[in-house]
């Protein structure tokens, strides 16, 4: 069930996080720390929301700002309006590093969200038809993902010897079905094409099929495994890693209550990673 974030901000909101400053470590009130975290609605903001008072009798107040894109939480932890974000997995991490010149790495590893393939028209990937039109997102860093996981259902086959964290549409080499992919669009509109019953076959990260009340392990024609590298990960400026608040951060999300959380909540459709 989809619960009230406590301490929410405004997504966005300059003026909101100015007022409240995000300095990380930047003293509350009552004598804690408070510490900013950027997230996606579902289920990384949720599962905040369940750390607030473990971090709470650690001296640590927690902010949660939410977000519905992937693009602005990395703003705004580059410009420091966040002291860390919790939404993205390792390969986009990178890319997004490469790409834009951050200097962000992994504080630590919370969840995966196995990524998903939808489909109103038919009810396995066998039964999808010859020139079938695949949607995906037009985030390059999830291409790799989606083909590798088509490769191991035995849709496709990829080129020998890539990296296929970093495989692209192009690095197919075998398409016995001729599959189209179509890949314009961005990964939060992917719900409601496949809802208009747009494309024949549509992949869709779990945190926003569950946010529109999907459930990625029984409303899926086919679903990654639970072995995925694509790890959710706790996202800081270089340097910020050693920072006690952030350690305590990634602690409190890698314990055994939160953990628990995360599998009671969401029954193995995220699946916790530990320490």
């Amino acid at each position: 069930m989809k619960k009230f974030v406590a301490g929410i901000l405004l997504t966005g909101s300059a003026l909101a996080l100015a007022a409240c400053g995000s300095e990380s470590g930047s003293s509350a009130e009552g004598g804690n720390k408070e510490l900013v975290v950027g997230a996606s609605n579902v289920p990384h903001a949720e599962i905040l929301e369940e750390a607030v008072p473990l971090l709470e009798e650690k001296g640590i107040e927690l902010k949660i700002e939410t977000y519905q894109d992937y693009i602005l939480p990395n703003k705004d932890l580059e410009s420091g309006d966040l002291d860390a974000n919790y939404f993205q997995h390792i390969p986009y991490l990178e890319s997004q590093n490469e790409e834009n010149g951050y200097d962000f790495v992994n504080a630590g590893g919370i969840h995966i969200e196995p990524i998903g393939v939808y489909s109103k028209k038919y009810e396995s990937l066998a039964d999808l038809p010859e020139n079938a039109t695949i949607l995906i997102s037009n985030s390059v860093a999830d291409h790799g993902r989606i083909l590798s996981m088509l490769e191991a259902e035995g849709l496709i086959k990829l080129k020998d010897g890539i990296d296929k964290t970093k495989a692209e549409v192009k690095d197919i080499v075998e398409n016995p079905k001729n599959l189209q992919f179509d890949a314009e669009y961005e990964a939060a509109l992917l719900v409601q094409m496949y809802e208009n019953e747009e494309g024949d076959a549509v992949l869709i990260n779990s945190n926003y099929a569950i946010d529109a009340g999907l459930n990625p392990l029984e409303d899926s024609i086919a679903i990654e495994s639970s072995e995925s590298p694509y790890v959710n990960v706790i996202a800081v400026r270089k340097g910020d890693e050693d920072k006690e608040e952030i350690k305590v951060l990634v602690e409190v999300l890698t314990s055994k209550e939160i953990q628990d959380f995360i599998l009671e909540e969401w029954g193995g459709s995220v699946v916790p990673v530990g320490k």
